[in-house]
């Protein structure tokens, strides 16, 4: 009896059916070589900050085959996450993507409804940002985009404000995807706009100095420089985003979870400066903001407070 075959046109139609913004497929195995040696160079030279997860588990993270036994086929998939609205001109903002519910939860119920329509529950695993899967180097290699100077995966003529998910499954595919070119060219908007100089000219992010890392996974007290440059964005930074130029392809996302709360929205800054427990557990039931825990949020209000618009 001959294997069965994973029909990439059909993979693409089901995934377009339940709102992805992209798919790609492409044959499970190792990383290339020059992404194994740009991935454990970022790690001996810390890079990664306090994430030791990020070097845990490394060679699974470089080659899947290792994180599901007999991988055959990487399907990526993008979900669209810009938001609709803002939040209160007269508060503070957040990164965008931490807008609305918990996207680790929407994102992989739609990748196991996927992997269910397509009848292939027993034939692999749905992953987000759970597992040590090197989601942007298979995005790429499954040609939705290609890794830009700001580290971020940019679809082309969609920008970089999708969620990234993949399907790692034990079936080869009839028809794999090319990768794309990178399409940054000379163009150096993000690494301008990083306020604290994390983005290096290869592209290379320094966790260490991100403002993203700093406010969301970092304990410690913020750094004075990136206290100084917080700004109005209490969660994460969305700079160098909104300093790409790609970006001006965002259109708003059709999944509602996504979308701030009105209570989310209503909040100004007198609000946030009297935010308590209570309150902060109300506004982020299901959000990917208590990643920052109650005591990271009300360090960073009070650094954005002291620092104003700097």
């Amino acid at each position: 009896m001959s294997e069965p075959i994973i029909q990439s046109d059909q993979v693409k139609a089901e995934a377009a059916r339940l709102g992805f913004s992209a798919c790609g497929l492409a044959p499970a195995g190792p990383v290339s070589a020059e992404r194994r040696r740009q991935v454990e160079t970022w790690i001996a030279e810390g890079r990664h900050g306090s994430m030791d997860y990020l070097a845990r588990n490394l060679e699974k993270r470089l080659d899947p085959r290792l994180l599901v036994e007999g991988a055959r086929t990487v399907v990526s998939l993008a979900l669209n996450y810009f938001p609709a609205h803002s939040l209160a001109p007269d508060g503070y903002t957040m990164a965008r993507y931490a807008y609305g519910r918990d996207y680790h939860d929407v994102l992989k119920a739609r990748l196991r409804q996927l992997q269910t329509a397509l009848g292939l529950d027993d034939a692999g695993r749905a992953f987000c940002d759970t597992a040590p899967v090197d989601e942007r180097y298979w995005a790429w290699r499954c040609g939705l985009g290609w890794q830009g100077r700001n580290a971020q995966l940019i679809l082309p003529r969609a920008g970089s404000y999708f969620f990234l998910g993949e399907l790692i499954l034990t079936l080869p595919a009839d028809r794999y995807d090319a990768p794309l070119p990178n399409r940054c060219g000379t163009c150096r908007r993000c690494l301008d706009a990083c306020p604290t100089k994390a983005l290096g000219d290869d592209g290379r992010l320094d966790a260490r100095r991100c403002l993203s890392y700093l406010t969301i996974e970092n304990r410690d007290a913020l750094p004075r420089e990136a206290a100084e440059k917080i700004g109005r964005c209490i969660y994460g930074c969305d700079r160098c985003a909104e300093a790409c130029p790609h970006n001006r392809f965002a259109r708003p996302t059709s999944v509602t979870d996504f979308d701030a709360s009105p209570a989310l929205r209503a909040m100004t800054q007198a609000d946030w400066h009297d935010l308590d427990l209570e309150t902060y557990r109300r506004l982020f039931k299901g959000s990917a903001v208590k990643r920052a825990k109650y005591e990271g949020l009300i360090r960073n209000i009070r650094a954005a407070e002291e620092n104003g618009d700097s």
